[in-house]
């Protein structure tokens, strides 16, 4: 049997600022309960609980996995922790993908976190977001994630000639997308010139050209197939493939910075794994990593869903929108959806594997049948890449 593990289920706690008295505690309560109903298992049925988070120094609590599983009802299962920054979720699925095909175990939970938008200082969360990158050479030194980011930008600009209209149409495109979206943080009706008259952040990056730092969970099953309940009242989705890379670490050291060349290795192995030689053809819908607007440009290229150079014209004439040739981020993506980094990755999944399965939220769905989709994530400025392919798999 074909031992590319189902994604049996999962459920999202709504990416927001919570300041109503929750916790992590309590999205990761709700998060897992929504998980195990959508998968029609058992806390009982599981086997093994991978957790995520970006850091520790957010949620204040190290060595989170023994009191998390006290909450979900399974303490002494098996349980560790993946920590890649932004791609800590991707990562933490490549670990469920290994559990399952390895034979270490046939249920995975998997959990996403982060306590990012309210628990701390916005000034404290930058401080740490910039020691994600090389802390001794750029963290201390004050460089910010936005900063490096668009020195990124800048040199794709250069290179092609990328505008920041072009910049402002993928803004458009995730807040509006986001709109149809119950779970996102920041849904908000908006045009180009919106876009380009909000304040500047780091040219050529404006306000409405950055993702949003937020609180969440997110949970999933994934289970060998052999493990899953039968079940005929809607498809499955499989994890067709699932790959990491990594680029430099520091911008400057890259040859080409504009350019996501870890993500492209991560791609093509994912590609490779899944049999796909044409992606652009062959993937139908994606959600990509889009901390700013110009990432979701480089990633489109990077991922091989257009030639380099050109993801910015075929983002204004439509090509990435919801009723498009390959919709990209129908969620809103980090832009419009939020960001919790621990949880991204696994949200990422859950809506793929939804509009796979034809259950995503209506408006989005758009009636339009999916069969192959893409995940991608990652931290720093592409410098720890995660894909994922996932494929609908019929009753």
């Amino acid at each position: 049997m074909d031992a590319r593990p189902l994604i049996l289920g999962g459920d999202i706690v709504p990416f927001r600022r919570y300041k109503d008295g929750t916790g992590l505690r309590d999205w990761v309560r709700r998060a897992v309960a929504g998980a195990l109903t959508d998968a029609a298992i058992e806390a009982g049925d599981i086997d093994a609980v991978i957790t995520a988070s970006e850091t520790d120094f957010l949620s204040l609590q190290l060595v989170p996995g023994p009191q998390l599983l006290d909450e979900v009802g399974l303490g002494g299962r098996p349980v560790m922790r993946v920590e890649s920054g932004g791609a800590s979720g991707g990562n933490a699925l490549r670990a469920a993908v290994m559990h399952v095909m390895s034979g270490l175990a046939r249920r995975v939970l998997v959990i996403g976190y982060e306590h990012a938008a309210s628990h701390l200082a916005g000034d404290d969360v930058r401080l740490l977001y910039g020691l994600s990158f090389d802390a001794d050479l750029e963290g201390w030194a004050g460089a910010t994630a936005t900063m490096l980011y668009a020195l990124s930008i800048q040199d794709h600009m250069n290179r092609f000639g990328t505008t920041a209209e072009q910049l402002a149409a993928v803004s458009v495109k995730n807040h509006g997308n986001a709109r149809f979206n119950p779970w996102a943080h920041k849904p908000m009706a908006l045009e180009i010139a919106d876009v380009l008259e909000s304040e500047v952040v780091n040219t050529p990056y404006r306000r409405l050209d950055c993702s949003l730092i937020s609180d969440g969970a997110a949970a999933l099953v994934l289970a060998h197939p052999d493990a899953a309940p039968a079940r005929s009242d809607r498809p499955r989705s499989r994890i067709l493939a699932s790959a990491c890379a990594c680029d430099a670490a520091r911008l400057g050291d890259r040859p080409e910075p504009g350019l996501f060349r870890g993500k492209a290795n991560a791609a093509a192995e994912a590609y490779r794994m899944a049999g796909i030689r044409e992606p652009a053809r062959e993937i139908e819908v994606a959600e990509l990593y889009d901390s700013y607007t110009g990432a979701e440009v480089q990633a489109i290229e990077a991922l091989g869903l257009c030639p380099d150079g050109e993801a910015g014209s075929r983002l204004v004439a439509g090509e990435f929108s919801a009723d498009g040739r390959l919709p990209v981020n129908l969620s809103g993506g980090l832009i419009g959806q939020g960001g919790a980094p621990g949880a991204v990755g696994l949200a990422q999944a859950i809506t793929v594997a939804r509009l796979l399965e034809g259950r995503y939220w209506p408006e989005s769905q758009n009636g339009r049948p999916y069969r192959r989709g893409l995940v991608d994530c990652h931290a720093g400025v592409a410098t720890v890449n995660v894909t994922h392919v996932l494929e609908r798999v019929e009753p």
